[in-house]
C-alpha cells in the first residue's frame, strides 16, 4: 500500500499540504506505455514482435515471487480467521458470509467469461528464444538471470499446514507469526519496487500482440475490460442491492451516495485502502455499533473482495482463450477452488492481485503464464473498478451483519441515507480526537 508522504504545512491553510502518491505517476506511466506499444505494434508490426521478452521478463519477475507472497498471506490469514472467529457471532458470521460472497464473485467471473470469450481469436504464443543467433542468445541469458518459480499448490499446503500449527500454539506462536509478518513486508516491498517496472512490461507485451494479431488484440482487451466495468456494476446494483434491500430494506442507491466522498477517493487513487478509516467512520454514523464495525470492516479488507474475484477468474479465462488453450469445466472448478483460498491474499498492495492470477494459472496450466503479459498492461484500467466494488461490498456486508446481530440502529440509517442527518467530516480531523 502507498504512503503519502506529509510535507510541511502551508501557513496560510489550516490543512496540510499533501504530496502526489508516487503510485498515481506508475499509473500514468502504464498508461502511456499501453498507448506507446500499441501504437509501435500497430505501425511496425515486426518491431512490436521483437519486444515481447520485455513482456515475458516482467512475468517472470511476477512469477519469482509468487510462492513467497502465497505462503506469507496464507499463513498470516489462518491466523487472522481464528482471531475473527474468537471474536463469537461476529466474527463467525462475518467469516462465512465473506466466503460465501467472494465464491460467488468468482463464479460469477467464470460464467460470465464463458459467456463472452474474451481473448477468442489472440493466438497468443509463448516466446522462445533460440539457441542459434546472438540476440536471442543474449535474451535467453538475461531471462535466465531472474529466479525460478516454486511450485505453488505445495506452497499453498505449507502455509495452511503453518497457519493452523501456529493457531495452536496460541501465544507461543506469536513471535514466528510476527517473524512472518515481517517476512511479507519485505516481499510486498520487492513487489512493489518490480511494479516499478511494469510500464516496460506493459509496453513490450502489448507491442508484441498487437504487431501480432493488429486491432483484433485492441478489440479483445476492451471487450474484456467492459465486460468486467459491467460486470461490476450489475454485482453492485443487483446482486448487494437485492440483499441490502431484502435483509435492511435500505436502498442501494443510498448508500452509494451516501459514500460518494470515499469512491472519488478510491478513483483518484485506485485503491480501497485508502478509504478504509473513512468507511469505518462512515458505518458507525450510519448507526452500526461499534464492535460490529471494528470486527467486519478490517477484516473484510482482506477476506471480502468481490471486485478481485471477479477479475481473477475471468482474467484466467482471457488468458486461456487468448493462448488458445481454453479451460474445460473441471479446470475451471479447480480453478474455482484454488481461488476461494489464494484471493484471500490479493489485497492491500500494488501487484498482489497480479501475483494472486499468476499463482492460480500456474498451478493449473504453467503453459498460460506467458500470456499474462496482455493483462499487465491492462490491469490497472480495471483496478479502479475493483476496488469500488470491493469497498461497497464491504459497506454493504457491515450493514448486513449489524442487522443480522441486532447491533444497527435501523431509524439513524434510515435518517442518513435519506440526507437527513449529514456525515461531520469534522469529526475525521485529528484535532477531534
Amino acid at each position: 500500500m502507498a504512503v503519502t508522504e506529509q510535507v510541511p504545512q502551508d501557513p496560510t491553510s489550516q490543512t496540510p499540504v499533501k504530496k502526489k502518491d508516487r503510485t498515481h505517476w506508475l499509473y500514468i506511466m502504464v498508461i502511456a506505455a499501453v498507448v506507446l506499444g500499441a501504437a509501435v505494434g500497430l505501425l511496425a508490426p515486426e518491431v512490436g514482435k521483437a519486444l515481447k521478452p520485455l513482456g515475458t521478463g516482467f512475468v517472470a519477475l511476477i512469477k519469482m515471487l509468487i510462492a513467497p507472497v502465497i505462503f506469507c498471506t496464507i499463513a498470516l490469514g489462518v491466523g487472522s480467521i481464528a482471531k475473527a472467529a474468537t471474536v463469537g457471532k461476529v466474527g463467525g458470521l462475518a467469516l462465512l458470509y465473506f466466503i460465501t460472497m467472494s465464491t460467488f464473485a468468482l463464479a460469477i467471473g467464470l460464467l460470465v467469461g464463458n459467456i463472452i470469450h474474451p481473448g477468442a481469436g489472440l493466438k497468443l504464443e509463448p516466446y522462445e528464444s533460440g539457441s542459434a543467433g546472438g540476440e536471442n542468445s543474449t535474451v535467453a541469458f538475461l531471462l535466465d538471470m531472474i529466479p525460478g518459480d516454486i511450485p505453488v499448490l505445495p506452497t499453498l499446503v505449507l502455509a495452511l499446514l503453518v497457519g493452523f500449527a501456529l493457531q495452536s500454539m496460541g501465544k507461543s506462536g506469536e513471535p514466528v507469526l510476527n517473524g512472518i509478518r515481517n517476512i511479507q513486508a519485505v516481499v510486498f516491498r520487492l513487489m512493489m519496487m518490480i511494479m516499478w517496472a511494469a510500464p516496460i512490461g506493459a509496453f513490450g507485451a502489448i507491442a508484441a500482440v498487437v504487431g501480432a494479431t493488429g486491432w483484433a488484440a485492441i478489440g479483445s482487451m476492451a471487450i474484456l475490460m467492459g465486460a468486467f466495468y459491467a460486470t461490476c456494476a450489475v454485482f453492485i446494483v443487483v446482486i448487494l442491492g437485492t440483499m441490502l434491500r431484502l435483509v435492511t430494506g435500505l436502498n442501494i442507491f443510498a448508500l452509494l451516495k451516501y459514500l460518494a466522498r470515499e469512491y472519488l477517493l478510491i478513483f483518484s487513487t485506485s485503491s480501497s485502502e485508502s478509504a478504509l478509516p473513512r468507511l469505518i467512520a462512515k458505518m458507525e454514523h450510519v448507526g452500526v455499533s461499534k464492535p460490529v464495525v471494528g470486527i467486519t470492516v478490517p477484516t473484510g479488507y482482506s477476506f471480502n473482495l468481490d471486485g478481485t474475484a471477479i477479475y481473477l477468474t475471468m482474467a484466467a479465462l482471457f488468458v486461456s482463450t487468448a493462448m488458445g488453450m481454453p479451460m474445460n469445466l473441471g479446470e475451471q472448478i479447480g480453478l474455482l477452488v484454488f481461488m476461494i483460498i489464494a484471493s484471500k491474499g490479493a489485497a492491500g498492495v500494488t501487484g498482489a492481485g497480479l501475483a494472486t492470477l499468476a499463482a492460480g494459472l500456474q498451478s493449473h496450466r504453467p503453459e498460460l503464464l506467458d500470456g499474462m503479459g496482455v493483462i499487465v498492461g491492462i490491469d490497472k484500467f480495471m483496478s479502479e473498478a475493483r476496488a469500488l466494488t470491493n469497498f461497497t461490498g464491504n459497506a454493504v456486508a457491515t450493514l448486513l451483519i449489524g442487522k443480522w446481530t441486532k447491533e444497527i440502529d435501523m431509524e439513524q440509517a434510515r435518517a442518513v441515507l435519506a440526507g437527513d442527518r449529514p456525515f461531520d467530516e469534522l469529526s475525521l480531523e485529528p484535532d477531534a480526537h
